[in-house]
């Protein structure tokens, strides 16, 4: 039997499992610590969307039809 290259394979398989595991514990640390860079589509998008909102503004306040003030209406109700 040989068991010395066994306890050699035991043994390198270890080492590698920490290895790893150090690994995932700096890939964990520095995702963490990872700064938000939006990139090209998502700031086209925002500027986008920012846009949209602004002209939806305008365009609400230049189309929008105008509300009649009910303290004449007829009906008497508190609707405005």
């Amino acid at each position: 039997m040989n068991n010395w290259n066994n306890e050699f394979m035991a043994e390198y398989h270890r080492q590698q499992i920490l290895t790893d595991a150090e690994q995932i514990r700096l890939e964990k640390i520095a995702f963490q610590s990872r700064i938000y860079h939006p990139r090209f589509f998502e700031r086209t998008m925002f500027r986008f969307a920012n846009w949209m909102i602004a002209t939806g503004k305008e365009l609400r306040q230049r189309y929008e039809v105008p509300t009649v003030p009910c303290s004449n209406c007829p009906t008497g109700s508190f609707a405005q």
